[in-house]
Parts: C-alpha cells; sequence; structure tokens
C-alpha cells in the first residue's frame, strides 16, 4: 500500500491547523510502516489522501480519478468554521458550502476529525462514508521541560509569581479573540498572551485595531512563534483559555493537554464527545463564566483537571492515529479489489 498524501500551498497554511495536520500525518504513517509520498507526479501509488481545497487540490482529485486512484478527502473545513474569520467570510460562506461539498462528495470516503464534523457533514447531503478520526498529538514534543519553560518566561521577561494566561489561534473573531480581550481587561492583575498571526489586511477592521492597539497593557500579541518558546508557554502558563466559538477539532487544546496543562474552553458542540467539564478541562458560557474560571483555575481554587486531560491526549496519541488511518485504507482498498473480483465474476458469468 502507497499513499500520496497532497497538501495545497503548504507554505501559506503551515501556521494553521490543517498544516499542522498534515505533519501528523506523515508521521503516523511513518509509525504503523505504511508508504508515503508528498509527490503530486507520482503515479504508483493506490490512495490519494487529500487536505486541501483550492484549484490544484481539485485538479489532483480529477486526476486521479482518471487513473483509477481511490480518494480519501480529509475533511478538515466546513462552512461553519469558515464563518466569522477573513474579510467577507459570512457572505460567501454558503459558496463556500457548496464548492466543499462539491469537492467532498468526489472522494471514495472521507475522514474529518470529530463526530460533530461528521454531523456537520452528513447534514450538508453527503452520501460518501465518513469516519471520525483525531488529528492527533505528539506526546513527546509537548512533554513538559523546565528548561523550556525558562525560556519561555525569560523571553516574556515574567516575574517569577506573575500569573499567565496563554492562548494560540488565528486573528479570528471565530476564535474568541474579542472575548479574550475584554476578560484580559477586567483581570489586570494576569498576563494574556494570544499566540498566532494572519495577514493582517485579510481580516476585519476591528480586529486588526485589537491586535494592534486596541487591547490592555496585559495582553500581548507576540506573533506566530514555534519550537521551544511555545512549547514552554504551553507547560510553563498557568493556563490555556480558548475561547473558540467553532471548531472541527482544535489541535490547540490537544497540544495544551499533552502539555499537562490546565484547559478552559467554550462549552461547543464540537468537545461533547472527548472533553467534559470538570473532569479534563473547564468549560465556561460567558464571559462571566470564563472570568470565575480563570481566577478558581489559576489561585488553585477548583481541582485540577491535568492528569484526566493528558489521558484524553493520549488516546490521540501520533501512533494510534496511524492505526486510525490504516484501518480506513486497508477497509477503501478491500472494497475497491472486491468490486473488482465481483465484477470480474459477472463478466465470466
Amino acid at each position: 500500500m502507497k499513499v500520496l498524501l497532497y497538501f495545497e500551498g503548504e507554505k501559506i497554511l503551515a501556521k494553521s491547523g490543517i498544516g499542522r495536520a498534515l505533519d501528523h500525518q506523515k508521521r503516523a504513517l511513518s509509525e504503523v510502516g505504511i508508504e508515503y509520498t508528498l509527490d503530486p507526479n507520482c503515479e504508483d501509488y493506490d490512495i490519494l489522501h487529500i487536505n486541501t481545497y483550492g484549484i490544484n487540490s481539485h485538479n489532483m482529485v480529477a486526476k486521479a480519478r482518471r487513473m483509477g486512484k481511490k480518494v480519501i478527502y480529509h475533511a478538515h473545513s466546513t462552512e461553519e468554521d469558515f464563518r466569522n474569520s477573513f474579510i467577507g467570510s459570512n457572505q460567501i460562506s454558503p459558496l463556500v458550502r457548496r464548492y466543499l461539498t462539491s469537492l467532498y462528495t468526489r472522494a471514495d470516503y472521507l475522514i474529518t476529525p470529530t463526530s460533530y464534523s461528521k454531523s456537520l457533514l452528513e447534514n450538508y447531503g453527503i452520501q460518501v462514508p465518513i469516519t471520525a478520526i483525531s488529528n492527533g498529538i505528539d506526546l513527546e514534543e509537548y512533554r513538559p521541560d523546565t528548561q523550556k519553560e525558562k525560556l519561555f518566561r525569560e523571553y516574556f521577561h515574567l516575574a517569577p509569581n506573575q500569573k499567565v494566561i496563554i492562548c494560540v489561534g488565528l486573528f479570528f473573531e471565530r476564535k474568541g479573540i474579542i472575548d479574550f480581550v475584554e476578560i484580559a481587561r477586567q483581570m489586570p492583575e494576569y498576563t494574556f498572551i494570544w499566540f498566532g498571526h494572519v495577514a493582517m489586511m485579510s481580516i476585519p477592521k476591528n480586529i486588526r485595531d485589537i491586535v494592534k492597539e486596541n487591547h490592555p497593557e496585559n495582553v500581548i500579541f507576540p506573533g506566530y512563534i514555534k519550537g521551544d518558546i511555545i512549547e514552554g508557554a504551553y507547560s510553563g502558563a498557568d493556563l490555556f483559555f480558548f475561547p473558540s466559538y467553532e471548531e472541527t477539532e482544535g489541535i490547540v487544546v490537544l497540544e495544551a493537554l499533552a502539555s499537562r496543562q490546565q484547559v478552559l474552553v467554550r462549552d461547543i458542540p464540537v468537545y461533547q464527545d472527548w472533553l467534559v467539564a470538570g473532569e479534563n478541562c473547564y468549560m465556561g458560557q460567558s464571559n462571566r463564566d470564563f472570568r470565575q474560571l480563570i481566577q478558581g483555575i489559576v489561585e488553585e481554587e477548583l481541582p485540577s483537571t491535568v492528569k484526566a486531560g493528558y489521558y484524553t491526549a493520549q488516546q490521540r496519541s501520533i501512533r494510534e492515529i496511524g492505526f486510525e488511518l490504516k484501518a480506513v485504507y486497508e477497509k477503501v482498498l478491500y472494497q475497491a479489489d472486491y468490486a473488482k473480483k465481483k465484477e470480474q465474476v459477472l463478466q465470466k458469468g
């Protein structure tokens, strides 16, 4: 079995969750011994596993079909998580839904990160078989490291007793950035750091203004940072606060759980079958909820959810995801072989 992993616009999307998902796929397949290629000109593959949605992606699917290859589309995106992102996203989101549906229905099989995103796709009327498989997490990469934590605190010149709340995400309204800043404004005793970046001219003016200047002094927007600093932040902060309104999974949540960090998220449907409030995370629905929970978690007035949170991340390790992907690949190929043999028998009969 050989898989062609296709990812259009890799440099553009490298800083996004989809970019990290591709890296996880490569490592997952290596973990379970599945041969793969990233070469779009390769012809000796069995399955095209495609992750992106541009014109080249559309052409890759058409080419694979002409060659008689099986196609698995990784449905990272939905209309719902496109809304409240870029300028004009809400106006064109119905078109995005139709375009995504047209792409997804050309596949033999769909993979999507959660049961929630699977239900959204089914509600689009898509009849292609769908399996929910997490994007996965590298447990070793996010193992707490005191040296990385020290580098994080030194990088931001944090006092030894300074309490820090972090978030990781693009500068989208959907991600809850407005709420993040407003809550920080009301809690000046804590430092709030939002890691992430997006082309500023692609987002609405009110969000640009928030990032550039309309935020209190206790909020820091350092941009996109990778490596030891961000890894040290995940485990060295006092809380990972992710107030997003819509996700298909939320890789950054898995990264925080793997870092043995306390996690606070908005109570939204995507978490319904893998996060439990008060058990492996905390959840809120309003800014008032969030303020109360932030204080309770940071001041250690609420029980720790770190142990159960890490267990949740373990269930979504890179190796576990590799086995789940392998099962889907084998299913798709087995069905293809079965159909081919059946056709041969019918022709002989």
